[in-house]
């Protein structure tokens, strides 16, 4: 399932990155690609120094970071570091799945982030199309937005027809590495936040608390 996380970049930080991309270079996106994924890939990545491009990627992990939504759903361990990346008029990505293991020293990578940096009405086509258990699920959100969902699903980009679609993308090493156990740990944890909100004082809310307290202890990879 694809989680749509609103406003994850304030106006002020989307402008910061924008301007950021504006100045540096982009490259051909294959050379970060698998094997199999470069075959499909073609795209433009963000290059530049160091001191160039930390401020960006700490900007989009840290507000990646303090998201509710992304604390909730995700349980994260580790968030990687984003991959700046250009879609031009003919640039698409086919269909693909993520590698199990990335970067330097080895994460897992239970979840994939699209974070939008581009507003729907400065291109078009481009969608990020999903292949989830309830069918395909396309993703194309406002500037600043971001979509959530599970890294080992086949997913593509489709061909972007005019303008320019620029995103970061970042994986998350969950504290939970199995899909089906987070799933339960939401449904329990969005029971859990209704009944806080009705009445803090019931017991079943303290028995809820426990259950999820114990599944976590169980299922946490930490």
């Amino acid at each position: 399932m694809l989680l749509h996380l609103p406003e994850v970049l304030t106006p002020e930080e989307l402008e910061k990155i924008r301007t950021g991309l504006r100045q540096g270079t982009f490259a051909d996106g294959r050379a970060s690609a698998g094997r199999l994924a470069g075959e499909v890939k073609q795209n433009e990545e963000f290059q530049a120094s160091r001191s160039e491009r930390e401020p960006l990627e700490l900007c989009v992990a840290q507000a990646l970071q303090r998201h509710p939504l992304v604390q909730r759903y995700a349980l994260p361990l580790r968030i990687s570091h984003p991959i700046f990346s250009r879609y031009r008029p003919g640039m698409h990505y086919g269909w693909h799945t993520d590698d199990a293991v990335m970067g330097e020293g080895g994460y897992r990578s239970d979840l994939a982030v699209t974070v939008f940096l581009s507003d729907p009405s400065e291109y078009e086509g481009g969608a990020l199309i999903v292949e989830t258990p309830y069918g395909e699920q396309t993703a194309r959100y406002p500037a600043g937005d971001a979509v959530l969902y599970p890294a080992g699903r086949l997913h593509r980009v489709e061909e972007v027809d005019s303008g320019e679609r620029w995103v970061a993308v970042l994986w998350i090493q969950s504290q939970v590495r199995d899909e089906q156990q987070r799933e339960v740990l939401q449904a329990l944890d969005a029971v859990r936040s209704r009944k806080m909100e009705q009445d803090p004082a019931d017991e079943d809310l303290k028995r809820l608390d426990w259950v999820y307290s114990r599944l976590l202890r169980m299922w946490a990879d930490v």
